[in-house]
Parts: C-alpha cells; structure tokens; sequence
C-alpha cells in the first residue's frame, strides 16, 4: 500500500509528458523526439527565474509557461516545422532529433552541469491517509493531471479550435478551403505542446528530481514516450493508463526488488514497456521512410575498387606525415566510418531507421576482446557474426515496424542494452582490453583499417548496384507496391539488418583495437542517435558522407579543445550537430549529396 500513492505520482507525471506528445502529434502530425530537451530546457529556465533571479515561483511558473513556453513552441513551429509537414517522414525525425541534441546541449552551456541546482519547495508538507504518507506535491500533481486530461479532451471534441486542429492533420487542402487557416491552427498546437512539455518538466522537477540535471531530466521526460505508444499516438485514455502502469511498476519495483537488481532493471521498466508496447499495439498501414526523393548515378565496379585502392594509399602516405596525436584521430575516425557505412546500407538505401548502430559496435568490440585471446582473426570474424545474428533477431521481432515507429524500438533496445550490459560487462572507466589483429604498429593499424573501410565500402556499392540493392530502393519508395508484386519485404528487411549489424560489429571490433580499451560510454545510446545524425549531415545515402561524418566524429575532442573550450562552451560539437541536423529540413541530402548534386550539374 505505500508505494501505490507513489506510483499514483510517477503515472501523473508520465502522463502529463505523453499527453502533451500526443498533442503535438495529432494536431501536426510530427512525433516530436524534441518534447523531452523543451521540457527540461524550461524547466531550467523556471529554475533559473525562481531560484537564480528570486522571481517568486508561481510567478516564474506562469511566466515559463504562458509567455516562454509558447513562444518557444510558435518559433518552432514557423522556423523548423512548417515546411516538413509534407516532408518524408526519416527527415522530420531527423530534424527533430537534432533539435533535442541542440536544445540538450545548450542547456548544459548555459546552466553548468557541475553546480549543485535545487528546484524550489512550491508545496512543502505532508499528512497520512489510511496509513500511507502522502505530500501535498503529489496531490497538486495529481489534481493538475487529471485538471490537464479532462480541459484538452473537452478542447478537442467542443471547441472550434480543437476540431480544426485534428482537421488539418487529417487533410490540409481540405482544411484550409473549409475557411481554417492550417499554418495558424498548426503553429497553435506546437505552442500548446511546448506549454504542456514545460508543465511535465517543471512537475517532474519537483517529484522525481532533487535537482536538476540535463540528461536525467531529459530521459525521465522521455520516459512518457511509452505511455503515448501504448495510446498509440491518438487515444488520450490509453496513454493515461498507460502512464500509471509505468509509475506502479516503478514503484512497486523500488519496493520487491532486490536492490542488485533495481539497479540495473530500474531505469529499463519504462522503456521495456516502450518496447512491448511498439511490438504489441497495431500502428496503421504500409508506409515509407524515405530519405530524400532523389535517384543517385550508380557507382561501378571499376570505379569503386580505384577508389578503394587510393584510399588505402592515401590513408597510408597520411599515416606516415601526421604527429602521433593528430594520427589516433584519423584512426580512430576511418574505424569509426565502418560503422556509420552500416547506416548507409540500412537507413540510406533501405531506409529503415536505426538508433543502436553504436551498440551492435559494441558487441562487436566486446566478442573481439573476449574471445580468441582478444587479438586473432578469429575474434575479428566473431565480431562480425555475432552482431549480425543479434542483428536478424532484433529485425525479426520488429519486423513490421516502420518510421517512428521503429526509430523508437531500435533507440529503446540501444538504452537497454546500455543499462543490463554494457554497464555491467564493461563496467565504469573501461575495464575491457581490446587487441589488435595481425599487426600493432599504429601506421600499420591504421592501413589495416583502411583495407577493412575500403572493402566494406565496395562491399556496400555492389549491394547497391545489385539484385538486392533494387530490392532494397524498391522497399524504401514504396511498401505497399513491393507487396503487391510478391516481393518478399520480410526478407529483404531482415538481410538488410543482419549485414549492417556485422559491419558495425566489425567497426567497432577495430575501434576498440585502435582504443586498447573500450567503456559503456563509447557505445552509449545518445552516441548512436549522433552517429545517426552525423551521417544525416554529411550524407546518408553516400560512402564519401560516412567517412566525412566519421571523421567530424573522431575530430571532436579537438574541436572541443581549441574551439569550445576557449569560448566556454562545454559540449561545442552536440551544439553543432544540433543545428546541421535541423538544417536537414531544407536539405535532406546532407554535405556530400549537395556536392554530388552540384557535381552533376557542372
């Protein structure tokens, strides 16, 4: 009975994050992965407001969510969104992944992530009902929930507004010649979106939350993803309940389990359901997530294996100028762009939208340095194999999710293996040794990597070129056409899937070699949503914008060094990424398609 009032707290509050997602979602029709890093921003600038300048709470509360909240959500809205709304759907993922690295980022410059940060005590007190503690926070949680679900399903089923809202989603032109103007109605829904996520962080704030924290904040925000999945994006009671199965589960499990086990199955309960739910709920019809509409000029044989050839004798006349510093930079991003070719396959060609290449890198890693003496070909060609057979099983299970849908499975499975794996076999700090295969000199590490990057590459070319690459462009334009003409789309997905999570596996494999050792935070789940952005910016369906993203990615350190340090912006390079990826709604192709476009033109 203690921890029912609990959970009762936690389901108000993922709740009050879901609905405000569902908002955004069915009055624009955009899943905005965005929702959790505006909450959590706003709720630094109530902290801010109220603690930092002495504002008195409820006027800061208002002032965060009447005044700042919405015009974040309008500006959004008019500078982002609004030429995606017939945008394919990978982009307007894209670009809102990116507006949560950018909003995340620029949190921590300017609210340093060291200090100490306490939310302000707005309700402080407690009394007993029936035995059971209860603060008098929980019941204001409690009461702004249910005040919250009841005014938004009396908005949009009696108000003029609400109903034009859901009108423009379900069809603009229609919408808009019935006398509605879409591009107010849908600026309208992301401002009360913004305002309903800035009401989530500011409550979480102040009953999950001590004080604040950037990346915390954000996930626990995120956490209320689940119960909008279980209301499938559209039903306002589901994702309520929804929301307090996860905060009883929660709860009871801080209560009946044991403590090794809480600490590791803790923090998963929520996404688990995110998970199950993705898995179990029916999401509607047959769809596409294209990247971009244009058709490439396919690369020949000839062609790739010249440029392959020169790579590897490029990457070895560079190894033997660079200073050992600027070297393990440039090894250390050629190995990375095997894994970012695994997205070029998967999410360029066939557009299936992955957020755990980073994590099949690290299985790879993780057999390479475990298996076979750590150093031998054996390892190597483990893990290749291993990954990609954790690769079909995870497309199998999540075979018949697309778009958000699976962008959200794959991101889900990336955080739990972070929490009951990689947290727990490779511990903090990087207790796993990884060796190297054949040689170890690190120009001669550096040429072998070269090898596998340029094979790869080439590998990767000819699947395009071939049977299976039209097998794969034709799933990618059109799901419903490949199954009315007997293609086997199960297939052709599951193959995609296994191939790019053994050439991930295998990145990582050489990765860690290029390392010595490997820890959870090179293969952490926000590491896979950068990779996945990177590549987005230089080009996702391009072997020259994998090894262009590849080494943006390796170079950071030495970005942050002479650049975001000196200006004092911890986190320069998430900033940056931030807004390349958001600069993807005007541009989809990324850097090397706008080359490869301007090439053809000239």
């Amino acid at each position: 009975m203690a921890y029912l009032p609990v959970g009762i707290v936690y389901g108000c509050l993922y709740a009050l994050t879901a609905i405000g997602l569902v908002v955004t979602y069915n009055t624009s029709g955009i899943f905005n992965f965005a929702h959790g890093a505006e909450g959590m921003f706003m709720a630094f600038l109530y902290w801010q407001l109220a603690v930092g300048w002495g504002v008195p709470w409820p006027i800061a509360m208002l002032i965060v969510l009447l005044v700042i909240g919405p015009l974040l959500g309008a500006g959004i809205e008019k500078v982002l969104m609004r030429h995606l709304y017939s945008a394919p759907l990978a982009v307007t993922l894209v670009v809102t992944l990116g507006l949560l690295l950018f909003l995340l980022y620029l949190a921590d410059a300017i609210w340093t992530p060291t200090i100490t940060r306490q939310p302000p005590d707005i309700v402080p007190g407690n009394f007993h009902l029936f035995g059971v503690s209860v603060t008098w926070y929980d019941v204001l949680v409690l009461a702004v929930s249910i005040a919250v679900a009841l005014l938004l399903t009396a908005f949009f089923r009696r108000t003029r507004a609400g109903i034009t809202m859901r009108a423009v989603v379900d069809d603009r032109e229609l919408a808009a010649r019935a006398g509605a103007s879409p591009t107010r109605t849908s600026q309208l829904s992301w401002m009360l979106g913004a305002f309903l996520a800035g009401l989530a962080g500011i409550m979480i704030v102040g009953g999950r939350l001590q004080q604040l924290d950037q990346p915390n904040l954000t996930i626990l925000v995120i956490y209320g993803y689940a119960a909008a999945v279980v209301g499938r994006l559209r039903n306002f009671r589901l994702t309520v309940a929804g929301a307090r199965l996860i905060g009883l589960l929660q709860a009871y499990a801080v209560g009946y389990l044991p403590v090794n086990l809480l600490t590791n199955l803790g923090p998963v309960i929520p996404i688990a359901v995110l998970f199950l739910a993705l898995l179990v709920i029916p999401h509607g019809r047959l769809a596409t997530a294209r990247f971009g509409a244009k058709t490439r000029r396919l690369t020949s044989l000839r062609t790739s294996l010249g440029t392959a050839v020169a790579f590897v004798v490029g990457a070895w006349l560079v190894a033997g100028f660079l200073t050992a510093g600027d070297l393990t930079y440039f090894g250390r991003g050629i190995a990375l762009g095997i894994v970012l070719l695994s997205l070029v396959l998967l999410t360029g060609y066939g557009g299936q939208v992955s957020a755990c290449q980073m994590t099949f890198a690290g299985l790879g890693a993780f057999f390479m340095g475990k298996l076979f003496g750590g150093d031998s070909v054996g390892g190597l060609i483990a893990a290749f194999i291993i990954p990609a057979a954790a690769g079909a099983v995870l497309a199998l299970i999540v075979l018949r999710l697309r778009g958000i849908y699976l962008a959200l499975a794959t991101l889900a499975f990336a955080y739990m293996m972070d929490n009951l794996f990689f947290n727990k076999e490779l511990g903090v700090g990087g207790i796993l040794q990884v060796g190297r295969f054949a040689v170890h000199s690190e120009q001669a590490f550096v040429v072998e990597i070269a090898v596998v990057f340029g094979a790869c590459a080439v590998a990767v070319l000819a699947l395009k070129r071939g049977e299976f690459g039209r097998r794969l462009a034709a799933v990618n334009d059109s799901e419903v056409a490949c199954a009315a003409l007997g293609m086997n789309i199960t297939g052709t997905k599951v193959v995609a899937f296994t191939l790019a999570a053994g050439i991930a596996g295998l990145g990582g494999a050489l990765y860690g070699g290029w390392q010595h050792v490997v820890s959870p935070n090179d293969f952490g789940f926000l590491l896979s949503l950068t990779a996945l952005l990177i590549i987005a910016i230089g080009g996702l369906d391009t072997v020259a914008g994998a090894f262009l993203a590849a080494l943006f990615l390796a170079l950071t350190p030495v970005i942050q060094q002479h650049i975001g340090d000196s200006l004092g912006i911890p986190n320069l390079v998430g900033l940056l990424v931030g807004l390349g990826a958001v600069s993807l709604g005007r541009s989809p192709g990324g850097i090397a398609g706008s080359l490869s476009d301007a090439a053809e033109w000239l």
